[in-house]
């Protein structure tokens, strides 16, 4: 018997459970989940050979800059779609939606961990969720636990109203993703878990706008 062999899926089997752990809607914790893991792996090491073109490389653009960039367009790609995802409908913004889809996955919650969640600053956050509260699409009652604080649940109107618009929603979420394959899907997931994993921590701190790059180059980048 190759123990050796043995050893070496027992190893893997041990990374995929820490992947799991780490990103539980990425990876089912089975064996059809562990062979996606496995065949992602294999793809990363051979896109690893490859270093992909991007507009400006030849000038000395970085890949920093390249992907800066590109998720910029990507995200106002996104807003277009989603703008007219809800063309007819009681939705001012594509963050309408979103806030109520929250609300429905994670029920009632506080409106600064709705805001977080949506990764506003509370200005912004709160002007949603005012005129959502306007709409009756939400309501807000006071916590038990702290008196102080409102609770922020999805209406009935809101649960119908979202329902309404949710086969245009799943339309324009499925183009964002474009032409990419399944294997493709799994690996941009795991490296935007990766990049949202380093971002929210630091969003969450507030640090003030003349301090952030500063602070987080220090403190992050610098180390690297």
């Amino acid at each position: 018997m190759n123990y050796t062999l043995i050893k070496d899926c027992i190893d893997l089997l041990q990374e995929f459970e820490t992947e799991v752990r780490s990103n539980p809607d990425l990876y089912p914790g089975n064996i059809q989940g562990f062979k996606t893991w496995i065949s992602a792996q294999g793809n990363m090491g051979s896109n690893s050979l490859e270093e992909p073109y991007w507009e400006g490389k030849e000038n000395g653009r970085t890949p920093e800059s390249a992907i800066s960039t590109l998720l910029v367009h990507l995200n106002r790609y996104a807003k277009t779609y989603s703008k007219s995802a809800i063309l007819d409908s009681e939705f001012s913004t594509q963050e309408d939606f979103i806030y109520l889809i929250n609300l429905k996955a994670f029920g009632e919650m506080t409106k600064m961990a709705l805001i977080k969640k949506n990764i506003h600053d509370k200005p912004v956050g709160m002007l949603i969720i005012a005129r959502l509260l306007r709409q009756g699409l939400i309501e807000q009652t006071e916590s038990e636990v702290d008196k102080r604080s409102k609770l922020i649940r999805i209406t009935e109107r809101g649960l119908s109203i979202l329902e309404k618009q949710m086969e245009k929603i799943r339309q324009a979420t499925n183009i964002v993703a474009g032409n990419l394959n399944y294997n493709e899907k799994m690996e941009l997931i795991r490296i935007l878990n990766k990049l949202d994993r380093f971002h929210y921590p630091i969003f969450s701190r507030n640090i003030h706008s003349d301090q952030l790059i500063n602070t987080v180059y220090e403190e992050y980048i610098l180390k690297d």
